[in-house]
């Protein structure tokens, strides 16, 4: 076990471990980690969100009566927010820290405004981003599922309207969705929840600071924000293509009244009264200035640069993929999200992650779900610009490498195994057969090579996948 060093030890040595330790990690500037990371390509930008960030990381947003300037910053970024996605006078919002607080936030201010419907359920479609099944079990809500139009892997506002019923407190969709990329219908799904007073959630998390730029570039796409009837919240990430150091995301409600239920307050305790406008109690200031800091120096006509380079990287990589034998991109998708798999069975997408990573490339594994094949997603940034043929080039080489390999091969007695365990009741001892099973140890750290388990962890349905995965996590963090 790690224990306190007697002797404190001298700055200088410290940041050099930390150097040492972050060395290790996937890089997040250069465009190479097509996953988790935003890369403007701007290193003064990444300067001063680094500066603003230290100046105010000990600032408290728990009251801003104590610290007026982060209230006053908040509520610009907004009113910046809000401008872009189709607020109006009444538009009110929240700095929360990620896209996943502020689907948590949005679901809660939808339960609560309806404490009488006793068991209260949501509606979204099967491609709506995981933070909303985390709503529903950290909130107790029953989760609705649509599936999605098979080829286009878009949202049947048919479908969503033929569930909602008397239990049904939020309807939600994407702009876009993460897996594919693509934009649901949203002015059709707003309607179909307004026709029954349901609130309606547009989760543009990864979009909503991306897709107003590219109109402002001449690109044509239906309307997704506050501005389209129906549509009742809004969310859009900071840290994502407005480029802010991690973690901000801005949640928009389309009055106060719709808010409110997403405040707690408690004076019931001989403390301080407690006023929370997120599920954070304490908030660093950090994140709220260096967002600040970042979207004022970059103005409009900075971000309608980036989203230009952002989309025509996005353009260029996806030609070059329709180009290579027997890859094909999944959807239609309209924003800096990719995602492809191939027809092949001479060769594994698990193998083409690996080799691309051995290349200096990071590309994220997506498992098959309903009618989408398993594939590699790709989340393409301003710093892909003028770079896109060292990816395809990669790419090519990675599949070439793939072949040779040939498909990755599971023993049968061990998808048996696997098929076998039951995720409710899994032992220790189960685990430990499975990572056996995988060529694995105790987990110390993650593999370099990860095409083999990850098509192991493939045979596996997806609520034992989960308790398969929560298990390696619990014992990477041991």
């Amino acid at each position: 076990m790690t224990t306190l060093p007697e002797e404190g030890i001298p700055a200088d040595l410290i940041l050099g471990e930390l150097r040492g330790l972050r060395s290790a990690d996937l890089p997040t500037h250069g465009g190479r980690t097509l996953a988790y990371v935003y890369d403007s390509g701007l290193s003064e930008v990444d300067k001063l969100g680094a500066a603003a960030h230290a100046l105010f990381s000990p600032a408290n947003a728990l009251d801003p009566t104590a610290f007026p300037s982060l209230g006053k910053m908040e509520n610009e970024l907004v009113h910046y927010t809000a401008d872009l996605l189709g607020g109006d006078e009444d538009t009110v919002g929240t700095v929360t820290s990620g896209g996943t607080e502020s689907c948590l936030l949005a679901v809660l201010a939808a339960r609560d405004a309806h404490p009488e419907i006793t068991a209260p359920s949501i509606v979204l479609p099967s491609t709506a981003h995981a933070a909303f099944h985390k709503a529903a079990h950290y909130f107790g809500l029953r989760k609705v599922s649509v599936p999605v139009d098979p080829g286009t892997f878009r949202a049947d506002p048919a479908a969503i309207a033929a569930v909602i019923d008397d239990t049904t407190v939020l309807v939600v969709a994407s702009a876009p969705s993460y897996a594919h990329g693509v934009l649901d219908p949203i002015t059709e799904i707003a309607a179909a929840a307004a026709a029954r007073g349901v609130r309606m959630h547009v989760d543009a998390c990864i979009g909503g600071w991306v897709l107003p730029f590219f109109v402002l570039n001449g690109v044509e796409l239906p309307p997704f924000g506050l501005d389209v009837p129906g549509v009742t919240s809004i969310s859009v990430d900071l840290h994502k293509y407005a480029y802010c150091p991690k973690g901000v995301s801005v949640l928009l409600h389309a009055n106060a009244a719709l808010r409110r239920p997403q405040y707690f307050a408690s004076a019931d305790w001989p403390g301080y009264t407690m006023l929370n406008t997120t599920m954070q109690s304490t908030r660093s200031g950090g994140p709220i200035a260096a967002a600040w800091a970042t979207i004022l120096h970059l103005g409009e006509k900075g971000y309608v640069q980036l989203a230009g380079d952002a989309d025509i990287a996005t353009t260029e990589i996806r030609h070059g993929i329709e180009l290579l034998d027997g890859l094909r991109i999944l959807g239609d998708p309209v924003s800096t999200l990719l995602s492809f798999t191939t027809d092949s069975t001479a060769y594994d997408l698990f193998t083409v992650a690996d080799k691309m990573r051995a290349r200096g490339w990071y590309v994220q594994p997506q498992f098959a779900h309903e009618s989408s094949p398993m594939n590699l997603h790709l989340t393409i940034t301003a710093a892909n610009r003028r770079h896109e043929r060292e990816f395809i080039d990669a790419l090519a080489e990675s599949v070439v490498a793939a072949r040779r390999d040939g498909p990755v091969v599971i023993d049968p007695r061990t998808v048996a195994y696997v098929a076998a365990l039951d995720p409710a009741e899994l032992t220790g001892e189960q685990f430990q057969g499975v990572l056996k099973a995988a060529g694995m140890g105790a987990p110390h750290g993650v593999p370099s090579n990860m095409a083999h388990i990850n098509a192991l962890i493939a045979c596996a349905p997806p609520p034992l996948r989960e308790r398969l995965l929560l298990e390696f996590l619990g014992a990477l963090y041991s």
